[in-house]
């Protein structure tokens, strides 16, 4: 291997050059822009009220959390309507399994609800050729 020498290798020019009488008021210029030139400051205590305000929102999220899954579990009740349409078409439930499953109170409202007349008692009766049947029940 040939050895290497600095001093006998041709020196190779830098691509960078500097302005003539650059550096003579290079200080005064730096000073200058410094003077011209304001940084903003953030101050640190506008930093907390952000952070406070944020870990506010948070804990008041926290807490409605369990609130609207109160509201939105009670809003999962079936109306009276649909569950009626299931019964009628489901053919595996008859009248005795729905009697069965009444409590005292479901009889209580449905004596309270139940408000027939004796004019629609008799066409219902008058129209029916099961007499004996609907009398029988």
């Amino acid at each position: 291997m040939k050895t290497f020498k600095l001093e006998n290798e041709p020196k190779i020019k830098s691509g960078f050059s500097t302005p003539d009488h650059y550096f003579d008021d290079f200080s005064a210029k730096v000073l200058e822009e410094i003077n011209q030139k304001q940084v903003k400051v953030i101050p640190l205590y506008r930093r907390k009220k952000v952070l406070t305000t944020l870990a506010a929102a948070a804990v008041v999220f926290a807490l409605m959390i369990p609130i609207v899954n109160h509201y939105k579990s009670a809003s999962n009740d079936l109306d009276e309507t649909t569950l009626e349409n299931y019964i009628s078409y489901q053919s595996n439930i008859n009248q005795y399994d729905l009697i069965q499953r009444l409590d005292d109170k479901d009889i209580q409202k449905l004596d309270s609800n139940v408000a027939l007349e004796e004019e629609t008692l008799e066409d219902i009766l008058s129209s029916n050729p099961n007499i004996e049947h609907l009398i029988s029940e």
